[in-house]
């Protein structure tokens, strides 16, 4: 009975310690500044005129999900899903979150009361001044628990620190994910336009073998000259020296796309390596306003948690400047026997107040407030530097994706007009109305214009995938509804308890 009130005792002792603690918790303050959403004012347009089909309308949620099936090209759906489930970058990102929700999670036990047990059991004996031998039982179990009020902050603002580091690391894994689909998507581009190139090549090459085996009948005959054989030879070769360094472009590009995949070169066999056209380019995109644009791309989202994180490790360091108090408390036993272990003479107990105040650290403490304090500036700088950065590669991409446009337009009429060119001057020359040499500079004309043709269908499908991606690619979280207007671009009005509990991205 009398082991049993002091265990009571004991635990009304401690109910009454963590309760004072609670109380003093509660009426806290904290130190260090508050993070202060950034305003920044944006324009209500893009300061590229658009064309070529771009529209200033807000796309949906569902025009910005999976843009890559707007190509209507199911091996580039195939290669996209893969990536997503195997590229090494997106696994790193997707680790990174997760170490960040574990350092979220350290954080937050500072906040609560720490416990340790203990217990030992001995044997020791010694000889006295007769020879015989004196053996000692010992026995012992404890119990010890401690808790640091944060009466200044110190121990919340770590864990918004920790907090904002959990969005961040989610951020960085969607812009992982963007920036792979992006360059998935471009590699793929580039493997067909390749391709395309390649085949036209093949097919100048072949028509230039007829008229280099013509001009050699011709030269036979006595129509033609040895130098009109030459300069279809030369054209002939110089024309076969352009297809290895195609094919050694097509190889790297297709390893390229294979190790992007998380796979061997080699291993994706007949999905790339079969000859495919080049996607075509959608009639209408919808782009928005420059506020809707920053608010989704998420390395705008991360430069400004980071900046968030930092802001709150200034509260953090602040909170060294000001006095620590913790409970402290411990139970224990103690016998040489273990049948008495549980005895009412075998208990003890202890618990009390600890408080420490630093009072001289040679300004340690506020030199690390100011190292804070100036990274804090750095990460601000970082965000404003990411923000116009964002602004520059749309707008290059807006002017570049109109532009392509009109130079692709431009090309279609030079290779119509270089082939009517090359069959009339075929058939004069032919005839004999004009020298070989007409003949040659048409033939040159049109393998270049069609060259650059091939080229400029694949530049406009990138510039395509170059639009999405500097539009923050798949739009994976939705935007607040009650949060940031036009011209305040912060993201953290936005909900993110499900990310910050563990969520499977």
């Amino acid at each position: 009975m009398k082991i049993q009130m002091n265990m009571v005792s004991i635990r009304l002792s401690t109910i009454l310690i963590y309760g004072i603690g609670l109380i003093m918790q509660a009426g806290c303050v904290t130190v260090g500044p508050d993070y202060v959403p950034q305003e920044i004012s944006l324009a209500e347009s893009w300061q590229t005129e658009l064309s070529g089909g771009l529209s200033i309308i807000r796309p949906t949620v569902e025009e910005m999900k999976n843009w890559w099936e707007r190509l209507s090209d199911p091996v580039l759906n195939e290669l996209i899903g893969i990536a997503l489930e195997r590229n090494l970058d997106i696994r790193d990102a997707q680790s990174r979150l997760r170490q960040s929700r574990a350092q979220r999670a350290i954080a937050r036990s500072d906040l609560f009361p720490l416990s340790d047990g203990s217990g030992s059991a001995s044997r020791s004996g010694n000889h006295d001044d007769t020879g015989s031998l004196q053996e000692n039982n010992s026995f012992s179990l404890g119990f010890d628990a401690s808790w640091e009020i944060d009466i200044f902050g110190g121990t919340r603002r770590a864990i918004e620190a920790a907090d904002a580091g959990v969005l961040s690391a989610r951020e960085h894994l969607l812009n992982t994910q963007i920036s792979i689909i992006a360059e998935v998507a471009r590699t793929y581009i580039e493997v067909r336009t390749l391709q395309s190139r390649l085949n036209t090549s093949l097919k100048n090459l072949a028509l230039l073998r007829e008229t280099s085996d013509l001009t050699a009948i011709r030269v036979m005959a006595g129509l033609d000259d040895d130098l009109a054989r030459q300069q279809a030879m030369y054209n002939f070769e110089s024309t076969k020296a352009q297809i290895p360094s195609l094919r050694i472009s097509l190889r790297e590009a297709q390893n390229s796309l294979t190790v992007l995949l998380g796979k061997k070169p080699g291993e994706l066999g007949a999905l790339i390596e079969s000859t495919g056209t080049i996607p075509f380019l959608p009639e209408t995109v919808t782009i928005g306003i420059p506020a809707d644009t920053i608010r989704q791309r998420p390395d705008v989202r991360k430069a400004e948690y980071e900046l968030i994180a930092q802001t709150a490790r200034v509260g953090v360091a602040t909170s060294d400047l000001y006095p620590r108090l913790s409970l402290n408390g411990s139970l224990g036993l103690a016998a040489s026997e273990s049948g008495s272990l549980f005895k009412s003479e075998s208990g003890s107990y202890n618990y009390g107040l600890h408080f420490s105040w630093p009072i001289f650290h040679a300004g340690a403490i506020r030199q690390n407030i100011e190292v804070q304090s100036a990274l804090q500036e750095q990460a601000l700088i970082d965000y404003e530097a990411t923000i116009l950065a964002a602004f520059e590669e749309v707008e290059n991409v807006l002017m570049a994706y109109g532009q392509e446009q009109q130079r692709y337009r431009a090309l279609e009429k030079a290779v119509r007009a270089a082939r009517i060119a090359a069959d009339l001057a075929q058939n004069q020359y032919n005839s004999g109305l004009v020298d070989f040499s007409n003949l040659l500079d048409t033939q040159r004309s049109l393998n270049s214009y069609e060259d650059q043709l091939v080229q400029s269908q694949g530049e406009l499908i990138y510039n395509f995938i170059r639009l999405f991606k500097a539009l923050g690619g798949s739009w994976q979280i939705s935007v607040n509804k009650t949060g940031p207007s036009t011209g305040d671009i912060s993201t953290a009005a936005f909900d993110h308890h499900e990310i910050l509990e563990g969520e499977k991205p």
